[in-house]
């Protein structure tokens, strides 16, 4: 009989770890001769590809290998977690060289790790922390009957090459229990899909797995050992494929490998009895005190006087209380009766095996009914249905949470109600569990910053350099709720100042520059950057998160391994040798038009490498190019913008994103400019025209002021045919028409012309502001052949020299003919035409 066991609680608070930042914040700086009073060297944000060993043990000194690109500044290790202290840090170009000191408590699994230098942050990778002594795999170890020999409870790091099959022999005593946990695909670095097996002397095979669904992609086997002796265990591909890539862990002992845990949540702040099921030699029980805030990560590694569980159980942490299934509870008249808002707990023990539960609810009730089962690594894949009193389905989800259920459901009237869960397939074991939460409709808001490069984290930190710019785009998901919302970011290092306008109710990005000063300390953090309801009364309020995709089957297919982090990492970072800068539109943008936004570097000496600039936030309805180039010694850029016609009017605030090469890529922003999107000052209505070749014709425009000008306006007609001309034209304020003289030739392009239009461009503040307005089309015909009698033209005389006659007043305008008036006497003269034409053939 176990003596009273007891446990470690896996998890990761890294709101907590913000509020104690200068206890946990662990630094090495590294000072570099002659920079003092010197002019800064520069360089550019630092890569980080896999930090290795991929597994440490707790409890003492390690040293940790952090490999990348433009490393040779290394001033300190970012970790997400206590635990750590960095007791020396050495660096070149490629690889940062860490001497580690970890706590006999850090909490066991996957932990994650920046490099900071004084150029930049690197992405940030992951590493795992055990309970076990290591060793490095020893080749050749390949054949079955010549095995690595390895002690009981040790952790192995090995590499499975194509077609290799490693062996390692552990000796146990007879009713010990004999463990074996793989970590590969978890490792982050390759589609490696391990196995593993635990076989006897005899190649008896005694327990064997490819993927358990606590381990996902990878595998998890366990037995009693039946008699005293050798045992031999078995990792490779399942497929016996493998390269230089397919790095894993294997961790061998006495410890209890517990494939679920029942129930697979518990209260936030209070005690718990848990079951571990799944461990040979019986189920373990133990009260676990759960931590008092909630932690979407937390887990819980078991442990027993043979060892400790070397990867946690998820956990889930909720405000309210747990209810059970009571068996059996297969039909509608069986339901065990619960409470909301209780979690309702069942297995779904034997296939075929189905769930009901009642319960009462108030009408207009509206819950967020969420089943957990994969989310907690059940092998599980549920289905969720809620019926009426009278077994009338009235909701019902199977994958909404891939593959987990969900649904949203108001209780459409006071009274008894039921909910059933069953797998998908109708499968079911003893480690089928699952959860169901109950939760109100709350407000919820989580800030993010948008990706800009597939599977990147390209620009995903926050890295500013003395006396410059940084900017960046961040975008809220946020649901139930409205109204506007403000960053309100916690701990911004020593010298950071943040730019930033309160997110509008109708947006969900939003424009923030950080600037540093010029005297900055160069220094960096990890810290819980949030936002909230600009209404202070609406206590409203989310946290950062980011993901790194780690493992993906193909572009655009299954993503097997990632890692979500909810710290923002942020560093003040050495002094580079360009700034960039808006000037300052004196003019809107008008709803249908465009500008030249103008965009200016200011480059120290000696500094006259090319920058390419990019807009990364322009206002709804407005668009603008991909990017442009500063040229190589020049100063400025023109960058193109438009608004369609729905863009959306208010000032905006902007900013332009340089990068140079300085020592590899180097980022600075402008500062937040105002972009105003107004309406238009006019728009044209244009009277369609028709023409023959060679001659000409006139295109009318009716003009509808709404805003007033000063001087004249210049228009110039846009989209005409090849071999078609119209005059540029000056618009004086207040003109109500204008009309267009066209040229054709004898070969302009025949047929109907669309998309013709007019620009115009008003001058305000000595600056343009550009409209594109109207729009006509413009028919050219072929000009009838003359009829077949008709007399040839005379040969053109010269102009006699008229006689010099007084001044005449000037006529009077002939009335100028409506559309309606040109079709009808256009259609006469070539009915007249045709006329003539026929006679003559008579």
């Amino acid at each position: 009989m176990l003596n009273p066991e007891r446990i470690s609680l896996g998890f990761t608070n890294h709101r907590s770890a913000f509020t104690n930042l200068l206890r946990f914040k662990l630094v090495l700086l590294v000072l570099f001769a002659g920079l003092i009073g010197s002019v800064p060297a520069v360089a550019s944000s630092p890569g980080l590809s896999i930090i290795t060993p991929r597994s440490v043990p707790r409890g003492g000194e390690v040293e940790l290998s952090f490999h990348g690109s433009i490393l040779a500044d290394a001033q300190e290790i970012l970790f997400y977690d206590s635990g750590f202290e960095v007791l020396e840090l050495n660096s070149d170009a490629n690889k940062a060289i860490a001497k580690v000191k970890i706590a006999p408590d850090c909490r066991l699994g996957e932990h994650v790790a920046h490099v900071r230098t004084a150029s930049g942050i690197s992405e940030y990778r992951t590493f795992w922390v055990g309970a076990l002594p290591m060793v490095t795999e020893a080749e050749p170890n390949s054949e079955f009957d010549a095995p690595q020999a390895i002690s009981m409870n040790t952790t192995v790091q090995g590499i499975v090459q194509n077609e290799d099959v490693d062996y390692y022999v552990v000796e146990a005593k007879k009713g010990e229990r004999i463990s074996a946990e793989v970590l590969g695909m978890r490792l982050s670095r390759s589609m490696f899909d391990p196995y593993v097996a635990i076989l006897d002397s005899k190649r008896f095979e005694l327990s064997s797995a490819d993927d358990s669904p606590l381990a996902r992609q990878d595998c998890v086997a366990a037995v009693i050992a039946p008699e005293d002796g050798k045992y031999i265990v078995e990792v490779r591909e399942s497929s016996y494929a493998g390269n230089g890539n397919c790095d894993y862990i294997l961790h061998v002992g006495n410890f209890p490998r517990p494939l679920a845990t029942f129930p697979a949540g518990g209260k936030l702040g209070e005690e718990t009895e848990v079951k571990f099921l799944g461990v040979p030699g019986g189920d373990l029980t133990q009260k676990i005190p759960l931590p008092a805030e909630p932690n979407e990560e937390f887990g819980i590694c078991v442990e027993t006087p043979e060892g400790i569980a070397p990867t946690p159980n998820a956990f889930r942490l909720f405000e309210h209380g747990n209810a059970f299934e009571v068996e059996p509870n297969n039909s509608v008249a069986e339901a065990s009766p619960v409470e909301l808002p209780l979690a309702f707990n069942g297995i779904i023990s034997e296939p075929g095996d189905i769930d009901f539960y009642k319960f009462q609810a108030k009408k207009g009730q509206v819950f967020e009914i969420e089943c957990y089962a994969r989310r907690v690594r059940s092998p599980l894949d549920p289905v969720m249905v809620v019926y009426n009193a009278g077994g009338g389905a009235l909701a019902s989800d199977d994958d909404a949470r891939k593959p987990d259920s969900y649904f949203r459901f108001t209780f459409p009237e006071d009274g008894e109600y039921k909910l059933a869960v069953y797998d998908h397939l109708r499968r079911g074991g003893p480690d089928f569990v699952y959860r169901v939460e109950f939760s109100p409709v709350k407000p919820s808001v989580e800030l993010g910053i948008p990706r800009v490069a597939r599977y990147s984290q390209s620009r995903q930190q926050i890295y500013v350099a003395r006396g410059n710019k940084f900017g960046t785009v961040f975008s809220a998901a946020r649901a139930n709720f409205g109204g506007d919302m403000v960053l309100d970011p916690q701990g911004l290092p020593a010298g950071i100042t943040m730019h930033a306008e309160p997110m509008p109710g109708n947006q969900n990005t939003m424009p923030v520059v950080f600037e540093a000063a010029a005297d900055a300390p160069i220094d960096g953090a990890l810290i819980d950057f949030r936002i909230k309801h600009a209404d202070p009364n609406q206590n409203i309020s989310g946290g950062f998160k980011n993901r790194a995709d780690y493992v993906i089957a193909n572009p655009g297919q299954s993503l097997y391994c990632w890692k979500d982090v909810t710290l923002l990492s942020i560093a003040v970072v050495e002094e580079l040798p360009y700034t960039l800068e808006i000037v300052q539109p004196q003019v809107p943008i008008v709803r249908g038009g465009s500008m030249q936004l103008k965009i200016v570097a200011h480059r120290k000496e000696g500094f006259t490498k090319p920058i390419n600039v990019i807009v990364p936030y322009l206002p709804p309805g407005v668009g603008g190019t991909s990017s442009v180039t500063i040229a190589e010694g020049q100063n400025e850029v023109l960058y193109p913008l438009n608004a369609n016609g729905n863009a959306q009017i208010k000032t905006w605030r902007i900013f332009a994103l340089g990068s140079s090469d300085v020592n590899g890529t180097a980022w600075v922003s402008s500062q937040l400019a105002n972009l105003e999107v107004a309406e238009p000052y006019l728009n044209f209505t244009m009277e369609r025209a028709a023409v023959e070749q060679g001659q000409e014709t006139e295109i009318f425009c009716k003009i509808a002021h709404s805003k007033p000008f000063e001087g004249n306006a210049e228009v110039t007609l846009l989209g005409l045919p090849a071999k078609v001309t119209a005059p540029v034209l000056q618009l004086a304020a207040g003109q109500e028409e204008l009309s267009f003289k066209v040229t054709t030739d004898a070969t302009s392009p025949e047929g109907t012309h669309k998309n013709i239009f007019c620009r115009v461009v008003i001058t305000q503040n000595n600056e343009p502001v550009l409209h594109s307005v109207g729009g006509t089309e413009l028919r050219i015909d072929k000009p009838l052949p003359p009829p077949k009698d008709a007399p040839p033209q005379p040969t053109p005389q010269p102009m006699p020299v008229a006689a010099k006659e007084e001044p005449q007043p000037m006529p009077k305008p002939e009335k100028r003919l409506t559309r309606l008036e040109k079709l009808r006497l256009e259609a006469k003269q070539r009915a007249d035409a045709a006329a003539a034409a026929a006679s003559g053939e008579e």
